[in-house]
């Protein structure tokens, strides 16, 4: 099946994936493409140590149904997550991975390759600076409408041509490496804000302080506050609002979960907490939002 020179995909073969995932669609038995692969999966309920092969294509993945805690291993110390529709994973280039989860509910997938040689013409046009994946992938945890809305228009495409794929992989790419500055910035200190960034992301329905997330980053709350708002031009207390409210406003949009549900799942204590917040940055309450 994967027969393309352009994807660095030799590693997956041989390797058997029917105990945990169930092929709903693949664009290249599908489509008849070699610019793009794009993959529907419905998953197996739980998995444990599920190893990733590192590949060089850019490898993006988007929960499209379920509800799962997932546990990711890279090297270093293990990341957790929840996969709820609308989140976004970018595997980092060249690093295998282990996955564990248990899922909830049935949990499905949109994933997407990139080929390496599409994502190297992009940082060539954009100036040629190596992008930072990790930051990137930190960044996409919550989603990206624009990515949602490409990668689900993508699966179960058939009938057209590889000029689109080819187009829709030039298009995600050059997206991706141009969304976020403030997030990806160089120097230590900026990374540091990343770290805090990414524990924000991934831990939107916790009590978080600003005590909690400076300690994990090895910074003194004064410290953190100050290159954050350097390096983001928000304090972290509003940054982190922010972030709260456009999950909410993915899980109005794309589930039925109610008012109570997503307040919950958005780290706001009442959904009297979130409709005051909600509606300080978006000018209408979640229930009307929802409505239109």
């Amino acid at each position: 099946m994967f027969d393309s020179p352009d994807f660095d995909l030799a590693s997956y073969a041989g390797f058997d994936t029917s105990a945990y995932v169930r092929h709903t669609y693949n664009s290249w038995d599908d489509a008849g493409w070699r610019s793009l692969l794009v993959q529907g999966f419905d998953h197996a309920a739980e998995a444990e140590h599920l190893p990733l092969p590192a590949v060089s294509d850019l490898h993006l993945v988007l929960c499209v149904a379920g509800n799962a805690d997932v546990r990711m291993h890279a090297g270093g110390k293990p990341v957790r997550r929840r996969w709820v529709p609308g989140h976004l994973e970018i595997m980092v280039p060249g690093r295998a991975t282990t996955v564990s989860y248990r899922a909830t509910s049935g949990l499905s997938t949109v994933q997407v390759h990139i080929p390496a040689p599409t994502v190297q013409r992009t940082i060539g046009a954009l100036g040629g600076h190596e992008p930072d994946f990790e930051a990137l992938s930190a960044g996409l945890g919550a989603g990206d409408p624009v990515v949602e809305q490409v990668l689900r228009s993508l699966a179960g495409t058939s009938g057209v041509s590889d000029l689109y794929a080819e187009s829709a992989a030039a298009f995600l790419t050059t997206h991706l490496l141009t969304q976020g500055g403030s997030e990806r910035l160089p120097g230590p200190e900026h990374a540091a804000v990343r770290a805090g960034v990414a524990i924000m992301r991934e831990r939107l329905a916790e009590p978080l302080t600003l005590a909690v997330i400076a300690a994990e980053i090895h910074l003194s709350v004064y410290h953190f506050v100050r290159v954050f708002r350097e390096a983001t031009g928000q304090t972290p207390h509003r940054y982190l609002t922010r972030l709260r409210i456009e999950q909410a406003q993915r899980l109005l949009s794309t589930t039925s979960l109610s008012i109570e549900r997503i307040a919950r799942r958005c780290g706001f204590a009442s959904p009297g907490a979130l409709s005051s917040a909600f509606l300080r940055q978006t000018g209408v309450r979640p229930s009307a939002y929802r409505k239109n």
